[in-house]
């Protein structure tokens, strides 16, 4: 994809504004580049658009995936390349707004081709992480696949389960198929990359504040409907910041007032390592922006 712009950010820091405004401007179509944003029951507790700024601006890959499904950054590399094999990018430019650098990294860089896992596959490692645990998982891992298994934290389940399920399923070791080239799906020299780089103080209090708008505009409700259905702990879904708080002050297990700094504290743990990892892993490409989008670097890759 020719002349893509891509902004990226920690959660709070106006991707989407910059998205709309960008949009507006450009006739563009704004693209979820946000691994929470995806799921269908989670509108309120991952700030995604509302309906309004979606009536004003193209929105896609917001909202359209069940949240019993473990979604990827392979599943969202594809889909992408299937919009723009269909066209949608062809009189619109593609804005790819988010928070998840996996997701930027695949845009820029591509992913390895990773072997189809059958569902009694990942299914059957699943349910032994839930028996057994991640360090059991773990010592299994290290004799079946060794150097994977240095990689990992003997307690990362997810990735050690991703390991496991990939050698079960191929008969290789993830390590191989991440060896393999992937393929870009935007082209570097026509795109336009941002990163917000808020004051650290200014972006706590937007947290703040959003997250009390949150539980204003329904935000328990949520939590008690996601709650309801009863989805795997393991499961990106149920680990959205928020989500297992108010599910606890539903339960009454949980006073509001404690949910919600418990909340707040991990939105703001979140955003860190967000920040830290876009300050480390993105180049001298991407123009540094504060929150009100004004250039904190020299050089400029063009005005806004």
């Amino acid at each position: 994809m020719k002349n893509a712009i891509l902004i990226a950010g920690p959660t709070a820091s106006g991707k989407s504004s910059l998205a709309m405004r960008l949009a507006a401007r450009d006739g563009g179509v704004i693209v979820n580049t946000d691994a929470m944003q995806v799921y269908s029951t989670l509108e309120i507790l991952t700030a995604r658009p509302s309906a309004a700024d979606m009536a004003q601006a193209p929105h896609v890959l917001y909202g359209h995936v069940a949240p019993r499904i473990s979604y990827s950054v392979g599943a969202w590399q594809r889909e992408v390349a299937d919009l723009a094999a269909q066209g949608t990018f062809n009189t619109a430019r593609p804005i790819f707004a988010g928070g998840t650098g996996l997701y930027f990294r695949a845009l820029t860089e591509g992913l390895s081709h990773m072997p189809d896992i059958p569902q009694p596959v990942r299914d059957r490692w699943r349910y032994q992480l839930l028996e057994d645990g991640p360090e059991r998982l773990h010592r299994l891992l290290m004799r079946e696949d060794p150097e994977t298994a240095m990689q990992l934290s003997a307690g990362d389940g997810q990735r050690i389960v991703r390991a496991l399920e990939v050698m079960d399923a191929s008969g290789r070791s993830i390590r191989d198929w991440q060896r393999q080239a992937g393929r870009p799906l935007v082209d570097r020299a026509s795109a336009r990359f941002y990163v917000i780089e808020p004051d650290r103080g200014e972006l706590v209090a937007r947290i703040e504040r959003r997250f009390d708008a949150m539980v204003s505009a329904g935000a328990m409700d949520e939590a008690r409907s996601v709650a309801a259905l009863r989805l795997d702990p393991a499961l990106p879904a149920a680990k959205a910041i928020g989500l297992r708080e108010l599910a606890a002050v539903a339960d009454g297990a949980m006073q509001l007032s404690d949910a919600i700094e418990r909340a707040k504290a991990a939105t703001r743990q979140y955003a860190k390592r967000q920040s830290t990892w876009f300050r480390n892993q993105f180049g001298p490409e991407w123009t540094r922006l504060d929150l009100d989008f004004r250039s904190l670097s020299a050089e400029r890759t063009g005005p806004l």
